[in-house]
């Protein structure tokens, strides 16, 4: 009677023990993988210690052979569950398909088994009151139990190594919570220690204080520790941390993607990965395996202000590099336009106007009495034109600007028209003019300045009409010629220069022409929208 109530008060203890862990579990730990598969090992193990209890009050065959049902399907289901929730706790990621195909495989096996034992005694080869005979399937599914559970202990220990840090405490207590059991149930299968009741079980006592140790003081299931190892984990920067030996404790799996971290074990070979340098480092930028690695490095100091950790974090800046890279092709490229188009529109109009005047003092010179004073004109324009193009050339290149001359949209429009030889150019504005416009001066300019020379160079006009009209609203300028015009309008560099100038001011610009009866350029520009506003004061 004594040794029917010490065995009694050691499986209650048992059993307040995982169900309070249990509850634990439940109360502190997420809806997550990791803690129902817990909470289900949980209650696998209350299943085997209530079947104990219910041994030692059995009297009868039916009793007793129900209470061996119970137990057999709490071990049945605790040995693969265990298995699975070591393989999630310990986060690997290979094998999970097989993993979740084999823990109800073993289970509803085993189950089967045992209750369909009757039919074939191959599990219990005989089975009475207090007298039992384990038969071959008995002892196959115990290596099976052992398997499973053994693997579990492996892969968290395997885990931990591989990781190249010490086992936590987490891991050690949830190791011994299995491994003691599985040692004390091993002793008893053998015959070297003999009870009434089953020992492994009881032993579960001792394994509920191992993992309430884990879940309370520990935080085993916590969220929050939970939700940092995923969030760094799934980190693209990289982080890596060391104790106060400088040994390395913890490594996520973005540092294993940016360095070979084979054989590296403290912060001095962490940083040999990274440079050459003898020196200290704490930050940096460093060129590995084609990529660029950005370094920041941290100490962590408990309250006495003493160091306990270093975080080196790795952040991969190649990326940025590249858009350097590509943003200074993009800004020569963008130059080499400017140019292109500068030259394009100064060069081509000097050298128009060079041409005209060449073709008229060739042409008094061709006269019976040439005008030799005109022809000293012209040549003295030849020479003004010749030099400001070097100098509009030079601008163009260092990207200067002469625009003294550029006060006023008329000023502008007067000035292309001042230096037009050998055409007749007619130039006449609507409205008034005010600070207003002064936004659109430089590309007035060199729309009308391109629009000319086109004029004169393709056209074979005799006579250009211009309109600058300032409405209040918009600046709007008119350029008809009356040449040849042409059938179809190709927009080659000049007309996009144009066009491009515009609708860079949020304007518009439309070429008309019809063969026989010259080419039109409209152009129109809104003032409201281009306006400096001013500050109050």
């Amino acid at each position: 009677m004594a040794v029917t109530a010490i065995c009694v008060f050691f499986l209650l203890l048992g059993l307040c023990g995982m169900t309070g862990t249990l509850v634990w579990a439940i109360r502190r730990g997420n809806n997550n993988r990791v803690t129902r598969l817990f909470a289900a090992c949980q209650i696998s193990i209350i299943l085997w210690l209530v079947s104990q209890l219910l041994i030692l009050f059995s009297e009868v065959r039916y009793q007793y052979w129900i209470s061996y049902i119970i137990g057999n399907i709490g071990i049945g289901l605790f040995a693969p569950l265990w298995l699975g929730f070591t393989y999630e706790f310990s986060g690997v990621k290979k094998l999970k398909k097989l993993i979740y195909c084999i823990i109800p495989i073993i289970s509803c096996s085993a189950v089967f088994t045992v209750i369909s034992n009757p039919l074939h005694n191959m599990y219990y080869a005989s089975f009475d009151v207090h007298k039992v005979e384990y038969g071959p399937l008995f002892y196959i599914y115990q290596a099976v139990y052992y398997i499973c559970i053994i693997a579990g202990i492996t892969i968290m220990s395997l885990k931990f190594a591989k990781e190249k840090r010490q086992i936590n405490r987490q891991a050690v207590l949830l190791i011994l919570s299995a491994a003691v059991p599985l040692s004390v149930n091993t002793l008893t299968l053998f015959r070297i220690i003999r009870s009434r009741i089953e020992l492994t079980p009881l032993f579960f006592a001792f394994s509920s204080i191992m993992v309430l140790l884990a879940v309370g003081r520990y935080d085993l299931l916590n969220i929050n520790s939970i939700a940092m190892r995923d969030t760094v984990d799934s980190m693209d920067i990289g982080m890596a941390v060391f104790n106060s030996s400088g040994n390395i404790t913890y490594s996520n799996k973005a540092v294993e993607k940016m360095i070979d971290m084979d054989g590296v074990s403290d912060i001095t070979g962490f940083m040999s990965c990274l440079t050459d340098e003898k020196e200290d480092i704490s930050s940096g930028e460093f060129h590995v395996n084609g990529s660029y690695l950005a370094l920041e490095r941290s100490v962590c100091s408990n309250k006495k202000g003493s160091a306990i950790s270093t975080v080196a974090t790795l952040n991969d800046v190649t990326k940025f590099h590249e858009l350097a890279a590509a943003e200074k092709k993009l800004s020569i490229e963008h130059e080499r336009n400017r140019i292109a188009q500068e030259m394009h529109d100064s060069a081509g109009h000097t050298f128009t106007m060079i041409s005209s005047l060449a073709k008229i003092a060739n042409f008094e010179l061709n006269k019976n009495e040439p005008d030799i004073g005109a022809v000293l004109r012209s040549l003295n324009e030849i020479d003004g034109l010749s030099r400001s193009g070097v100098t509009q050339l030079r601008c163009s290149i260092n990207n200067l600007r002469e625009d003294t001359f550029m006060n006023t949209v008329t000023q502008a429009i007067q000035t292309v028209v001042d230096a037009v030889r050998g055409v007749e150019v007619d130039f006449c504005t609507q409205g008034d003019e005010d600070e207003r416009y002064s936004f659109c001066i430089r590309e007035i300019y060199d729309n009308v300045r391109e629009t000319i020379t086109n004029a004169m160079r393709y056209s074979e006009a005799s006579r250009i009409d211009i309109i600058a009209k300032f409405t209040g609203s918009s600046m709007e300028v008119y350029i008809l010629d009356n040449g040849k015009g042409c059938r179809n309008i190709k927009e080659n560099n000049g007309l996009k220069g144009i066009r491009q100038r515009t609708e860079s001011l949020g304007g518009t610009v439309r070429f008309m022409s019809v063969e026989g009866e010259g080419f039109s350029t409209i152009i129109k520009i809104p003032v409201n929208n281009n306006v400096p506003q001013k500050k109050e004061v």
